[in-house]
């Protein structure tokens, strides 16, 4: 028994290390020595769990894709109403990315893991499944008139494309985001996604 929860502390170590490690260097800039050292684990360790720094890095994406992704989900689904679930889910990735800004600087700032990579197949299915759950939020608002049939990437660019570069901003200690600004970032995603009249 004691074994078993070793090995699962030191697994989380190096995910815990490696987020703190990746956010603040970028995965690029991060070598296996220094992954190892934020996580205090020996390199036998490192290598029971990881099979390299890509390896981590998969597995740490996939993990919080999913976390935001069912955060996302249960705030979407609050909202009956066209306009305020397009407006609330706005301002949720801002607070979001205001409660764990590692894991969103993580998110915002390196590019997902490919299918053939480690961690890229559970992304893939991640979002596929996200996508299916988000269409059938949408589809009977788009029936109705009040929201424009888009594709998946056009939705997301349209939807969330403003408040992450808003993020890109804040994570470089450009600008902090207002209240108000957050506001007018999820009127100007309601604009951009709704069905105007023809």
């Amino acid at each position: 028994m004691k074994s078993a929860k070793n090995g699962r502390d030191g697994r989380t170590r190096i995910i815990e290390g490696a987020l703190r490690r990746f956010s603040q260097d970028g995965v690029s800039a991060t070598t296996l020595a220094s992954l190892r050292e934020e996580s205090g684990v020996s390199v036998g360790s490192f290598y029971h769990h990881f099979a390299s720094k890509e390896h981590v890095f998969g597995v740490l994406y996939a993990e919080i894709l999913t976390a935001y992704q069912q955060a996302f989900l249960a705030e979407l689904v609050r909202h009956q109403e066209a306009r305020d679930g397009i407006e609330a889910v706005v301002a949720f990735h801002m607070r979001w990315a205001g409660e764990h800004p590692e894991r969103a600087r993580l998110l915002v700032s390196e590019r997902p893991p490919r299918k053939h990579e480690p961690g890229g197949a559970e992304v893939s299915e991640a979002r596929r499944a996200f996508f299916r759950q988000v269409s059938d939020w949408w589809r009977p608002h788009m029936k109705d008139g009040l929201l424009r049939p888009v594709d998946a990437t056009m939705c997301y660019v349209l939807w969330l494309g403003p408040a992450q570069e808003m993020c890109r901003l804040w994570f470089a200690g450009a600008h902090t985001p207002t209240p108000e600004e957050i506001k007018e970032l999820g009127e100007a995603a309601w604009l951009s996604l709704r069905r105007r009249a023809e």
